[in-house]
Formats: C-alpha cells, sequence, structure tokens
C-alpha cells in the first residue's frame, strides 16, 4: 500500500488546487483509472476509479475544490459514488455522498495512502489543524453476494459546508454517529453510523478508554455498526489512545507503520486515531 508524506506551498496556484493534483496523480500513478479531471473550473474537480483487490472492481471515488474568497475558505470535497455518468455534474453522479474537508489556500502538509479499494488522506492547515479523509471500501463483516459494494465516506464535515479549518465545531468522521461519516448499505441508503471504539456502550460498557503498556499502544479497528448489526470495518484507520501520545508520532507494528493524528485541535485522552501507511 503506497503512500507519500509532503507539503504544498502557494506557489502560482492555490495550495488546495495543488493538493487536488496530488491526489490524482497519485492515484493514477498506483493504478487508479482517471475518469474526469477538470483544472478549468473554480470548483476544480477530480473523479477516479479504483480496482479493488480483484483487479476487475470499480469503486467510484472523487474530490474537488471549494472556496470563498471573503470568507477565506479553501476546501476539499471527498465523495464516493455508485457509478460513473460523462453528462452529469459531480454531485449529481449515480448514488453521490459528498463531505468538505477544510484545507488551506497557502501550505498544506499531508499524509496521504491508498490501496486498491479505499483512498486516505491528512491534512494539517492552518494554526495548525488536522483534517482527514477517507474513501472507497471498507471490511465487511459479510460474503460478497451478501455485501457487494460496502463503501464509506469520512469527511469532516455534513456535505459541502462552508466551514473554514478554524471552525472549532467540526471533528474527524471516525468518532462515529455524525453527518460526516456515512456508510452505503444495500437498500442505496447512505447509513450515519456509529464507530467502535468511540461508541462503544452496546459492545463493552459505556466508556472506553486505553493507555500504553510498556510503551506498547494497543490499535483499535473502528467498526462501523448500529442498533441492527456490525457491518465491517475502516480500511487502514484505527484508535489510539492519547495517554502520553503525540500528534505525528510514528509506531510499527509487524514492521507496518502508522501515524498518529489528532482530532482537529483536540488532544484530550480520546481525541486520537492512527493511519496506516504501508502493508
Amino acid at each position: 500500500m503506497p503512500h507519500e508524506i509532503g507539503f504544498l506551498q502557494n506557489t502560482g496556484t492555490l495550495a488546495h488546487y495543488m493538493m487536488l493534483d496530488k491526489i490524482k496523480t497519485f492515484a493514477e500513478a498506483n493504478g487508479y483509472t482517471i475518469l474526469r479531471y477538470d483544472v478549468v473550473s473554480a470548483n476544480r474537480e477530480l473523479i477516479m476509479k479504483a480496482p479493488g483487490y480483484s483487479g476487475t472492481e470499480e469503486i467510484f471515488i472523487g474530490f474537488r475544490t471549494y472556496h470563498n474568497v471573503s470568507s477565506d475558505y479553501y476546501n476539499l470535497t471527498v465523495a464516493v459514488f455508485t457509478g460513473y455518468v460523462p453528462g452529469n455534474t459531480f454531485a449529481t453522479q449515480p448514488g453521490a455522498l459528498l463531505s468538505g474537508v477544510p484545507a488551506h489556500n497557502n501550505r498544506i502538509d499531508y499524509w496521504l495512502t491508498l490501496n486498491p479499494q479505499r483512498i486516505a488522506l491528512v491534512m494539517k492547515v492552518g494554526t495548525p489543524v488536522y483534517e482527514a479523509a477517507y474513501a472507497g471500501k471498507f471490511n465487511k463483516y459479510a460474503f460478497n453476494s451478501q455485501f457487494p459494494y460496502p463503501v464509506a465516506v469520512g469527511g469532516m464535515l455534513n456535505g459541502e459546508a462552508t466551514t473554514r479549518f478554524s471552525d472549532t465545531t467540526h471533528g474527524i468522521p471516525y468518532k462515529g454517529n455524525r453527518a460526516n461519516m456515512r456508510m452505503r448499505f444495500n437498500d442505496g441508503v447512505w447509513k450515519q453510523v456509529l464507530c467502535h471504539p468511540w461508541d462503544n456502550a452496546d459492545i463493552a460498557g459505556s466508556t472506553y478508554s486505553t493507555r500504553d503498556t510498556n510503551n506498547s499502544y494497543p490499535l483499535e479497528p473502528v467498526i462501523l455498526k448500529d442498533a441492527q448489526g456490525l457491518y465491517g470495518e475502516l480500511d487502514g484507520i484505527f484508535q489510539i489512545s492519547g495517554f502520553n501520545n503525540a500528534t505525528e508520532n510514528t509506531l510499527v507494528d509487524a514492521g507496518i507503520t502508522y501515524v498518529v493524528f489528532q482530532d482537529v485541535s483536540r488532544n484530550g485522552f480520546n481525541d486520537y486515531f492512527a493511519m496506516r501507511l504501508d502493508a
């Protein structure tokens, strides 16, 4: 699973435009098919098709930019679709679900990783704060015939909200039970799901907290669930304790590197997650 870590500076064009181009270049170099790349419109658009682990799947993932100079926000949108129609707008692609991600016009530090079924991104922007995105398949608890297209969208905002990175109310999708974390179910409905271990009451009690053991930190899978059942877990995203921990720390487990991030500006005990880089 390839990854790229770097930063983008406003040198001739806006940084969130450059971030979109980075996603396109990175995905295309790693087996994704580019279906649309519009760099002419003010809101630039990228729609891609991921091949899945079989190499023959069709997983439709999109990103686009949106901004307002007077309101000083420069954001990305992360999206998943059920198909692609060339004549349709970005938002009217089949089965579209969109979520905004605050970004920046100046500098963006980024951690970008993908595999054949999903793409995940963290950006450090502004003051700084950390903004996350996830799009594509998750690892389902079902047979292929039972759940043929298990996809999720995790952004930072409910739709394409006009929210600047400095807003103090938005948060990572991975804590669940919020509109910026959606899972598509077999009936075509985008469910607003709970996420274990943060939404833990119906599995193992009403509270959740851990700490390290001899400097070893457990990585808890982020399980998508609701009152009807457990559906699966996000691919490469884990809860990790914030006890004696810090954003941008790295850890290695079984030869695989993970990076630790906080929830926007929050640094409480339960405000951290880890993203897998290579597998």
